[in-house]
């Protein structure tokens, strides 16, 4: 696995004085999919070109985490980026990225947080359209961690200043089952990416994304609950539906 992701993961586990242990983690892991190999998900990917990309700014261990679902929004979308947060100093290259005249950057966050004047709801129609010479891509910087953490890095890093905030208005509640959240209105990382990348009108990546999400987390769960895989699940089906990865036999 070569993605941002998994680089950022390779970086933070070198540095490390001392090993990251996420809960079952001496269990033996597929290295690309971080799931324990009779549950393995790798064989299912499916493949999808956006034109949108996807910043991610994570949190201190978050790209160690086995349930971390920004993996998935990298694993669809190859134009995603991934540096770590620290309050004290920034990435050069998540400067360089944030700077690139291809890319129209978005702060998705809510829009109770951010000066009136700096709140968008929607994505501008010449940044997204195919084809557009000139035309700026989208590039949804999203923060990836901890409620407590995103909103620290949206306090303290004045660099995302200047950009345009992204407040998004889902009608849906969240379906993310693998972390506990008090409120249904807190989106995981992947959620609030398929919400992005349906604004900007690419719907399929979105549905693929949502669907890639809900087959990893049944593949996720059942591991961690030491359960048979249901490869006949409705989020298989679904998957399958979308045109993405082998048939599915129940």
């Amino acid at each position: 696995m070569s993605h941002a992701v998994a680089t950022l993961r390779a970086v933070r586990l070198a540095a490390s004085r001392k090993p990251f242990l996420a809960r079952g983690s001496g269990a033996v892991r597929c290295p690309d999919c971080r799931l324990i190999p009779s549950h393995c998900v790798c064989a299912l990917q499916p493949q999808v070109k956006a034109r949108a990309g996807v910043c991610l700014i994570m949190g201190d261990i978050e790209a160690l985490k086995p349930s971390n679902t920004g993996w998935l929004i990298a694993d669809l979308v190859a134009d995603t980026f991934a540096f770590g947060w620290s309050r004290t100093a920034v990435d050069p290259g998540l400067l360089a990225v944030l700077t690139n005249p291809q890319w129209q950057p978005y702060l998705v966050f809510p829009a109770e947080y951010a000066a009136p004047e700096r709140v968008v709801n929607a994505v501008a129609d010449g940044e997204i359209a195919a084809g557009v010479p000139g035309g700026k891509r989208p590039l949804f910087v999203l923060l990836d961690g901890t409620w407590a953490e995103a909103r620290k890095m949206f306090r303290k890093s004045p660099y995302l200043d200047r950009l345009p905030v992204l407040s998004l208005h889902p009608e849906q509640v969240s379906s993310y089952r693998l972390r506990r959240s008090s409120n249904d209105q807190h989106f995981c990382t992947a959620e609030v990416a398929a919400l992005c990348l349906a604004l900007a009108g690419e719907h399929h990546v979105a549905d693929t994304l949502t669907a890639w999400l809900d087959v990893f987390s049944v593949h996720y769960l059942s591991a961690k609950r030491n359960l048979p895989l249901d490869v006949g699940s409705e989020a298989h089906q679904r998957l399958l539906a979308l045109g993405q990865g082998p048939r599915i036999q129940p």
